[in-house]
């Protein structure tokens, strides 16, 4: 392995056998005079292949043990969860995480107001992004607050995002735009698609949309009465949603279980009242 660029003493940015960008960590291996070729590689305590440039620079500014826990959460993530997930991933929760670390010690908490929706919607992820604040507290005994599950989380599913393919993505736009349209027109309103609400709305759409399309739903929660209720008490609303899983059905064959149906009225009620927001 060719070793041909110092990022710091114990990072740099390599070439493998095949020709291969490749950052690797390992105590003293930027210390050499560069370019140099490595052959003992059990020095290398851990590659990254397919990093960014624009990330690469975050190994040098935040501590390598971090970036190693991030590692792990993000290798214990693709394995539990059976995704690729991105591969500037590690050392953008790193960040994260090391500004989490220093927002803890400075006695400063924020909140996350997709905490439920995220537990909900991600319950597979969730696990990883309690994992990965367990992992913290056992390697730097620092307890962080219940919002860094979701802000973990959140890291991990934009994660599996970014890693759409192009299908999805195309898939997931177009879907998209017919849903905004259909509910702009049945509830008489322009939403402000630069708002937060309408990205929270989007982000369960585009789930809603990758769980349809792989046939995989949540069902058998939600008691089919508290669907009824909210059609008492929403019928705009509700008869919103049913346009909407209607034109799912009738052009990509969709059909949402309960559970998702009243998360979809859910969502498009909140999407309604903070609108302006």
């Amino acid at each position: 392995m060719q070793i041909v660029k110092k990022i710091n003493n114990n990072v740099a940015l390599a070439k493998d056998d095949n020709g291969q960008d490749v950052v690797v960590f390992g105590r003293g291996i930027g210390f050499p005079a560069m370019p140099y070729t490595l052959t003992d590689l059990s020095r290398i305590d851990r590659s990254f292949y397919d990093v960014q440039s624009n990330h690469i620079s975050l190994a040098d500014s935040l501590p390598e043990d971090i970036i190693m826990l991030a590692a792990d959460v993000v290798e214990m993530a693709q394995l539990e969860l059976d995704i690729n997930l991105n591969p500037n991933l590690p050392f953008t929760l790193a960040d994260h995480l090391n500004f989490a670390l220093e927002r803890v010690a400075q006695g400063v908490e924020l909140s996350t107001p997709l905490s439920y929706d995220v537990a909900h919607l991600y319950p597979r992820e969730t696990e990883m992004g309690r994992y990965a604040v367990e992992l913290v507290r056992q390697r730097k005994g620092v307890e962080l607050p219940e919002c860094e599950v979701y802000n973990v989380t959140l890291h991990l599913i934009m994660g599996e995002l970014e890693n759409s393919n192009m299908h999805f993505t195309l898939l997931s736009t177009q879907v998209i735009a017919e849903i905004t349209a259909i509910v702009e027109q049945e509830l008489d309103i322009h939403l402000n698609t630069d708002g937060f609400n309408y990205s929270r709305f989007v982000m369960h759409i585009r789930y809603l949309i990758q769980r349809l399309e792989a046939g995989q739903q949540e069902e058998g929660v939600m008691d089919e009465g508290i669907i009824r209720q909210f059609q008492r008490t929403n019928p705009r609303i509700y008869r919103c949603s049913q346009k909407v899983l209607s034109h799912l059905e009738q052009t990509r064959g969709w059909v949402c279980s309960p559970d998702e149906t009243l998360y979809l009225c859910m969502h498009i009620k909140r999407v309604e009242e903070h609108n302006s927001l």
